[in-house]
């Protein structure tokens, strides 16, 4: 008997550079990916992503987060949710594989949205989560999650003034707000007129930021509001208002116009005013 072997070529084949391919895939996570997902097959011969869903997600501490996945062609294949940080299998269909209540998935039946929601989104919620399809091998698309923290928005009015107020002053524990300091992200937006309104906007708030709030009109007494910025496992709502007594007919009041979120805490403020 006689064997004849024909030339074989062979042909190596490089990685595409797609996202996720830097070093913060490194370790368990990059091993998984190389060796069992296949980033993106050739639209038209079977599954495919709409890669034109926002794959890089910025949410709130303490509020919902919502990663969307959009599957073209999936057939009689299953949609999964992967989180990269520990290789946890999260969702499968329209089912729920983890002990963390706040995660859930969710899709609407003869659609092509896949959606992993995320209530009460901690910062630890950061980092890469993949949406799979059981295909052979499976192919993978990766979404970015980052949480940072919400906005404090502290909006102090003075009404029935002779006249606006040539100032208004915002003290944090009775010292000046210092709007360039290292830390960033505080503003103030002041609207003079019969109604003055003076906004102050602390973005990313963290506990920091907790303390007594100051405003200081220069043609009125300053009204001041206790903000606590807590932590725990359900919404909650503390604040305290101190009564300032206002000399001539002037008025101070403060209203927080948005809901403050820290961790797993949110807190409200109602409207009230000091006399």
């Amino acid at each position: 008997m006689q064997f004849q072997w024909k030339n074989i070529a062979c042909r190596s084949v490089s990685e595409p550079n797609l996202p996720g391919n830097g070093p913060e895939l490194a370790g368990g996570s990059r091993k998984f990916r190389t060796e069992f997902l296949q980033e993106w097959p050739t639209p038209g011969t079977g599954p495919y992503f709409d890669t034109t869903v926002p794959s890089n997600i910025t949410g709130l501490v303490g509020k919902t987060v919502l990663l969307n996945c959009k599957v073209k062609n999936l057939g009689n294949r299953t949609v999964s949710w992967v989180r990269h940080r520990d290789i946890h299998l999260l969702t499968v269909g329209r089912y729920t594989y983890t002990s963390d209540q706040r995660f859930e998935a969710m899709h609407s039946p003869h659609t092509e949205e896949w959606t992993l929601r995320i209530r009460y989104a901690q910062r630890k919620d950061s980092g890469i989560y993949e949406c799979q399809i059981s295909t052979t091998p499976p192919i993978g698309h990766f979404v970015y999650l980052t949480i940072v923290g919400s906005t404090i928005n502290l909006t102090c009015i003075v009404k029935y003034a002779p006249e606006p107020p040539p100032a208004v002053v915002w003290k944090h524990n009775r010292d000046d707000i210092n709007f360039d300091s290292p830390r960033g992200g505080i503003s103030l937006v002041t609207e003079k007129g019969i109604l003055t309104t003076s906004r102050l906007l602390v973005q990313k708030a963290i506990a920091s930021d907790s303390g007594l709030y100051t405003c200081e009109p220069s043609n009125a007494n300053p009204a001041s509001v206790r903000v606590h910025i807590l932590n725990g496992e359900h919404p909650a709502a503390m604040h305290h208002g101190i009564s300032t007594i206002l000399s001539g007919p002037s008025l101070v009041a403060f209203v927080l116009s948005t809901i403050l979120l820290f961790y797993h805490h949110s807190i409200r403020w109602k409207d009230f005013r000091l006399t």
